[in-house]
Formats: C-alpha cells, structure tokens, sequence
C-alpha cells in the first residue's frame, strides 16, 4: 500500500514541556484516519509538523517520501483549529485568496460546496456565527485536490444539526487518491468516517488499528472505546 504519511519516532518539545514523544503514524493512500485524544494530548501539535507549520524535535516525518517543505505544502490541505481568514474578506473574496494562492484550488467545488452548506458567497466573514466560519474552512480546504487532508476539530464550533451536513460533506469530497487525518473528541459524532483510528495520550500512540476490526474485537463502538482508553 502506498504511505501517504509515515512519521517515525517523532518528537516536539516546547522548553521542557513534550507534545509529543516516540510518536509513530502511518497513514496509507485512500484512508480516513480519525487522530483521537483529548485536548492537551497533541494532536494539533502533530497536525502542525504536518502542516509544515511547526519543525519537530527529533524524529522523522515524511509525507510523499518527503519531508515537511515547499513540495509537501502544495500537496497538504490544512483545516486549523482556529479562523485564518482576513476580517475585511468577504465569503467570495475568500474563494479568490485560495484561487491564487493555491493551483489545485477547484473554484467550482467550491462554489457547489458553499450552496451545500447553505453560505451565501456575498457574506462578510466577520458576520458569520462560529459554525457558519467552521463550514467556509471547511469549503476552502475541500476544494483543492490534495494527496493529504488535514482536519483538526472540523466540527468543534458546529451545532448538532451541522455536524451531519459537514460529515457528509467530508464523504462527498473525499477522493480515493488522497488520504485524511481527522482529529476529533466528538467521536461519537463523526467515528462513521473512520477507516482507522489512532488513539493518542500524552504524545503517544495508545492504541490504533482499523476500526471496523477494532469494534469487533472489542465488541464496542468506536466512542465507547474512547471512553474505555481515556476514563
């Protein structure tokens, strides 16, 4: 199977604080991998060394066979836990910012996108509710087509209701030649979209495996093996 990612070893220390410690990923072509852990365990930390955002410690992270730089920038599409856009954009301002900053930026994805998720392309981003912000990121980031989505609380501001339309979004426009990390402590909320999962505590792996084998052998959804994981 083709690795999309492949993170070795990996290690983030801020002062003398660890993040993350002897982290080991690998997440192939074509999967969803739900990244799962509570707040504080590092999965943003992770998302970020990814994202080419922050450098690791120690360790290797390697996405396409490289590591984090130019190339693997222009292959990555990253959500961050928080808004990025500029207060004076306006919903369509929004769309041309990742027009010319992106060329795998598909502007008609995303204008079928914004529809679907109800956004009127007129809008200022400074007049948005927390979810309706959460839906636009997610528009933008959905519409390049890039070998590996980065998702970091996708629906941590959206209210129940969304959270369907936006997990159904994810499926929608999702592509078998990319792959997906998806962090989330609203597991019960969105573990459908997994086809592996990574439990992480404390910088480390504490359990993974493909979901669908992990809920038989343990006779448990996803959720409640969460819960199990981190009681």
């Amino acid at each position: 199977m083709d690795s999309v990612l492949k993170v070795s070893n990996l290690t983030k220390t801020y002062f003398k604080k660890s993040a993350l410690s002897g982290f080991d990923l690998e997440v192939n072509k074509g999967k969803i991998v739900g990244l799962l852990g509570p707040n504080g365990s590092g999965k943003t930390t992770l998302l970020k060394i990814a994202g080419g955002i922050l450098k690791e410690s120690s360790g290797e992270i390697l996405i396409d066979g490289k590591a984090p730089g130019v190339y693997t920038k222009s292959i990555v599409s990253y959500l961050p836990d928080l808004n990025y856009l500029h207060k004076w954009m306006k919903i369509n301002d929004a769309i041309e910012y990742f027009k010319d900053f992106y060329s795998d930026f598909d502007v008609d994805k995303a204008k079928d996108l914004l529809i679907f998720m109800g956004l009127e392309e007129n809008l200022k981003v400074t007049s948005l509710s927390k979810g309706m912000l959460e839906k636009l990121n997610l528009t933008l980031v959905l519409s390049r087509k890039a070998k590996l989505y980065l998702l970091d609380e996708p629906l941590g501001g959206v209210d129940p209701t969304s959270r369907e339309k936006i997990i159904d979004a994810i499926l929608k426009n999702y592509s078998e030649d990319s792959s997906m990390i998806v962090t989330t402590h609203l597991v019960n909320d969105i573990e459908r979209l997994f086809d592996e999962v990574a439990f992480i505590s404390e910088g480390k792996i504490a359990l993974s495996g493909n979901a669908e084998e992990l809920r038989r052998e343990k006779c448990m959804s996803i959720d409640e093996l969460y819960r199990e994981v981190f009681k």
